[in-house]
């Protein structure tokens, strides 16, 4: 079979004459479709040590006489998470909020293999080789509304990248809810309960959940503390974004 190469070039030249790329954020010229120019670059906030073992919180400063690596924020401490662990490569701003959106609600599509790449890079390091990647799932009345699941083109694009086992069948939102924006830890938890239910049974599998923001982490708990009553090993999350204050909880 001969290569597609060629046919794949000719495509991309054509598309560009027709689109040319620009970056999703300052909408200057760039090379190829979904990437960032280098003011944009720069104004992103990336995550990074030292942060909670558990969720992924960045800390201010390292912790006094420990290992940084090992601390858990006061949240974890007081009241564990049902997912093992969580990381995200970028802190929800006003930045990464308009990188975000587009996707959410406008299909833009052309960032999902950039961003994929960046969420890999931050939880590769804790995936066995065995692990199922799942997104968070839509209710199928808000899936025909936006026709895509914008979780489960990152997790597809993820599972590709790093060559796991995609599922996204397994979890399911069976109860439609209302939107998370806007609204407290309280809400969120009580919008969420009772909300997925599973296709099938695990085994003893691990699992990377796939989410676009980690806000208050409502959501993601409920489908993990079911994950893992079904039979799941660890249930490790990975987001593209996470809220680091209270006041970035608009998403």
């Amino acid at each position: 079979m001969k290569s597609s190469a060629p046919l794949r070039a000719v495509v991309d030249f054509a598309q560009n004459l027709i689109w040319p790329p620009q970056c999703p954020l300052s909408f200057e010229p760039v090379r190829h479709h979904g990437e960032l120019s280098p003011a944009a670059w720069a104004g992103l906030t990336f995550v990074s040590a030292p942060q909670c073992r558990i969720c992924g919180l960045p800390f201010d400063y390292p912790s006094a006489g420990a290992d940084s690596s090992g601390t858990l924020c006061a949240s974890c401490l007081a009241r564990p998470p049902s997912y093992d662990l969580a990381r995200a490569p970028l802190v929800y701003d006003d930045m990464s909020r308009d990188l975000i959106l587009p996707l959410k609600h406008a299909d833009r599509r052309d960032t999902v293999t950039r961003f994929a790449r960046w969420m890999w890079s931050s939880v590769s390091a804790e995936i066995s080789p065995d692990t199922l990647v799942m997104p968070v799932p839509l209710h199928w009345r808000r899936l025909v509304k936006r026709r895509y699941n914008q979780a489960g083109l990152l997790a597809s694009a993820i599972a590709r990248l790093s060559r796991r086992s995609f599922d996204p069948d397994c979890l399911l939102r069976h109860r439609p809810t209302p939107s998370q924006a806007g609204q407290g830890a309280r809400s969120r938890k009580r919008n969420v309960t009772g909300a997925f239910r599973l296709s099938r049974a695990l085994s003893g599998e691990d699992i990377l959940l796939v989410d676009d923001v980690l806000t208050t982490g409502a959501t993601l708990n409920a489908c993990a503390r079911l994950l893992k009553r079904a039979g799941a090993g660890r249930v490790n999350v990975v987001t593209l974004c996470r809220v680091v204050r209270e006041t970035d909880l608009t998403i």
